[in-house]
């Protein structure tokens, strides 16, 4: 699907089942993710426990521990079992990530990736990651573990299928951490925006998966650099701005030209008379509100030197800054910086908003099927945990259900 096709495609929408037939659904998807999502185990109780543990994270109400959830599945004898299937398995996460991906591409017609931050608060200092963070998004520091997701999103729906633990330093170089939680000697360190940006390029060079572009909505310092990671791919991307990101005016017609590198913030502020009014549908209103902005994009200079085309005709430093305002604002709402270039200021606008759509579908569906909940201490636990979770956060939305408190209805 092309980008500028995005607007006239907004999925292949389900019809919402009658409140009757949520559970039958929700069965009927449950069995139908199972058969996708475990082909690559090899053993036959790998398949069981697998089915077993997602059916436990819908059923179980609460905190989705591995004690929660076999308490719903088959009580205190299946605790063990399932135990070891989280934390102590063999089995590989990420054929079964490809898989749910897969799928949805398939049942859904997916608008973009979008990559968000999520901050799991932790009271204790055991499980894997957890330190003192200061989150740009959230404006503080908290006590707890940092990731990032990647969704496939639509105007109608969202789901996580990729997953990227941020391991600060003081996790990365102490070996006893490391041999504890059980640590790849691959994983190193990595900031923060180094960790988002990887998550969501490693899916889409490594999976069998079309190409689409990427909502990078979390805080990047380094835009140019990082936009270009994704140029040099061949992926489309626009990424949040802040007002002071340096960028370089390249329109010789427009204030600001010839005079080096100046923030975002600063020339959208000479350039609002030139916006244009756009209409667009909030994904992450219940009731699909209708709103509008004033939107403007200026072409801007990237830190890229070479302009070698990417693999979608994209060249490096060839770069757009978006800028909104909405109703009644006199700076901007927000700020985000493009390589698609080509794309009308319109549809990269809907683009953007289908991060609300993520952030939406976390608080009221990701975090009630256990996104948050994992309490063990390994890496792969982690891991395996909530790669189910997010098979969990699928069956719901496929149901057509982003209400919570149905969850633990489910059959």
């Amino acid at each position: 699907m092309s980008v500028t096709g995005m607007d006239a495609d907004l999925g292949r929408r389900r019809p919402r089942p009658a409140a009757g037939g949520l559970l039958d659904a929700r069965e009927a998807l449950t069995r139908e993710l199972a058969d996708v999502l475990f082909t690559s185990f090899v053993r036959r109780d790998q398949r069981e426990k697998g089915e077993q543990y997602l059916r436990g994270l819908l059923r179980a109400r609460g905190r989705k521990s591995i004690r929660n959830v076999a308490a719903h599945v088959g009580g205190p004898a299946a605790e063990q079992s399932l135990h070891h299937f989280i934390s102590s398995s063999t089995w590989d996460w990420m054929p079964v990530r490809e898989a749910l991906a897969a799928h949805l591409e398939q049942a859904i017609a997916p608008q973009a990736w979008v990559v968000r931050s999520m901050p799991i608060l932790k009271a204790g200092h055991q499980s894997v990651g957890v330190d003192r963070v200061f989150d740009p998004c959230l404006g503080h520091a908290f006590r707890g573990q940092h990731a990032f997701g990647v969704w496939y999103a639509n105007e109608m729906f969202s789901v996580p299928v990729h997953w990227r633990l941020h391991l600060p330093e003081t996790w990365v170089q102490d070996d006893n951490r490391r041999r504890r939680a059980d640590i790849p000697e691959a994983v190193g360190e990595e900031s923060a925006e180094e960790c988002a940006s990887a998550a969501v390029l490693m899916a889409l060079t490594s999976w069998q998966v079309p190409v689409r572009p990427v909502v990078l909505n979390t805080h990047v310092t380094r835009i140019a650099a990082t936009v270009g990671r994704f140029t040099q791919a061949g992926v489309p991307v626009i990424v949040r701005a802040s007002g002071a990101s340096p960028v370089t005016v390249r329109d010789p017609a427009l204030p600001g030209y010839g005079a080096g590198p100046l923030g975002a913030q600063q020339i959208l502020a000479a350039v609002r008379g030139l916006g244009r009014r756009v209409e667009w549908t909030d994904p992450a209103s219940p009731s699909r509100t209708r709103c509008d902005s004033v939107a403007v994009a200026v072409r801007v200079g990237g830190a890229a030197r070479s302009g070698r085309p990417g693999r979608d005709g994209t060249r490096e430093g060839e770069l757009m800054l978006l800028g909104e305002w909405e109703s009644g604002s006199h700076v901007p709402t927000a700020m985000w910086i493009t390589n698609m270039a080509s794309v009308p200021v319109g549809t990269l606008l809907r683009m953007t908003k289908l991060a609300g759509r993520a952030r939406r579908d976390l608080e009221q569906v990701g975090e009630h099927v256990g996104l948050k909940d994992f309490e063990g201490r390994s890496f792969s636990g982690w891991h395996r945990h909530i790669t189910l979770a997010s098979a969990a956060h699928a069956v719901v939305a496929l149901a057509g259900s982003g209400s919570a408190p149905h969850l633990a209805d489910s059959a």
